[in-house]
């Protein structure tokens, strides 16, 4: 449904998409991720024609945006991080007049108005000018904007940004459910939403493609790492020096310490059980464990491992290497 291929999108000198090649299916939820600055943003603007690619080619379900704009923007419903909406208007009016500027014909215009409208729970606030409403309801007008003129692709740059607890399961539920007839993209830094919206994830870094996968095999691939979640009592020092003997600990990350325990992440081989050795370790230098819980690896995990390599690899910059969060202990 949607095909990028060698996109290039430069700002002067400086490169903000380097050769992004992708292709994402029809149907289903796709998460775009990467870190602030990665391209995401960029990327979504180029793909939705706001912006010019500077080489490459983007195609919407065979419809090349550079050489055919208006046949191939008809088939995208796009809400930015900031949802372009006109705070003067009511909420209907401004509906409609979206409406009308993508040619949706007359005799279907005011239904399929009121039929996003009761999708994304607004009909409420139809007769109420935008300006005088809550960041939720503005966030939930410029999703239902995206979806007038029934388009085939439907991308979404922070959906549930500045949504109440229940407004998010309600617009998850219809993220669901718009996957099931159509192409949905979601960039979102929550990742707990990506994971549990998701068919497959896109991470770029950079301006580059670093994965692009089901979550699944994301895991299967990484899966030679495992975790292990402890809480020691015991100073933080005492602690590491006494980790550092454990055969087969390949990382140990802080995750909390306070009232004299301390928690950490320990990582290691699959092919290995430390938690013995770490029992037996930390027992002799008098650090009782308090806890100990085997841990899956998360989307998060996953996030971090691939994009931390990334920046661990990138160029240098005015003479000085970018560091990583790498290290076997921080």
């Amino acid at each position: 449904m949607i095909k990028v291929q060698n996109l290039v999108k430069k700002y002067g000198d400086k490169v903000a998409v380097d050769n992004l090649t992708f292709t994402i299916s029809k149907g289903g939820v796709h998460g775009f991720l990467g870190p602030n600055g990665a391209g995401k943003s960029t990327t979504m603007n180029v793909i939705t024609g706001c912006l010019r690619a500077t080489s490459g080619s983007v195609l919407i379900d065979g419809v090349d945006m550079l050489e055919s704009p208006l046949e191939a923007k008809a088939k995208i419903g796009y809400l930015p991080e900031i949802p372009p909406l006109y705070e003067n208007m009511t909420t209907h009016e401004y509906l409609v007049f979206v409406a009308e500027a993508k040619d949706v014909p007359y005799d279907k215009l005011y239904r399929n108005v009121n039929s996003v409208m009761e999708l994304t729970s607004i009909e409420d606030v139809s007769g109420r000018l935008i300006k005088n409403l809550s960041k939720g309801y503005r966030q939930r007008i410029g999703i239902a904007q995206t979806m007038l003129g029934n388009p085939d692709v439907i991308l979404l740059d922070e959906p549930t940004v500045g949504l109440d607890p229940k407004q998010i399961i309600e617009i998850r539920k219809l993220i669901k459910k718009l996957g099931k007839v159509k192409t949905v993209v979601i960039s979102s830094h929550i990742l707990s939403e990506i994971e549990e919206l998701c068919d497959d994830v896109l991470i770029i870094s950079h301006g580059k493609m670093i994965a692009h996968d089901s979550i699944e095999n994301l895991e299967h691939k990484l899966e030679k790492t495992q975790a292990l979640s402890i809480s020691v009592r015991g100073q933080k020092e005492s602690v590491f020096r006494t980790l550092e003997q454990v055969g087969g600990l390949t990382d140990c990350t802080v995750t909390g310490s306070r009232g004299g325990v301390v928690s950490l992440k320990l990582e290691h081989d699959s092919g290995i059980d430390i938690r013995d050795a770490v029992f037996s370790a930390l027992a002799e230098a008098g650090c009782p464990i308090l806890s100990m819980d085997t841990s899956a690896l998360t989307l998060e995990d996953i996030y971090l491992k691939l994009t931390d390599s990334e920046e661990s690899s990138a160029p240098e910059e005015n003479g000085k290497k970018k560091k990583s969060r790498g290290g076997k202990k921080k």
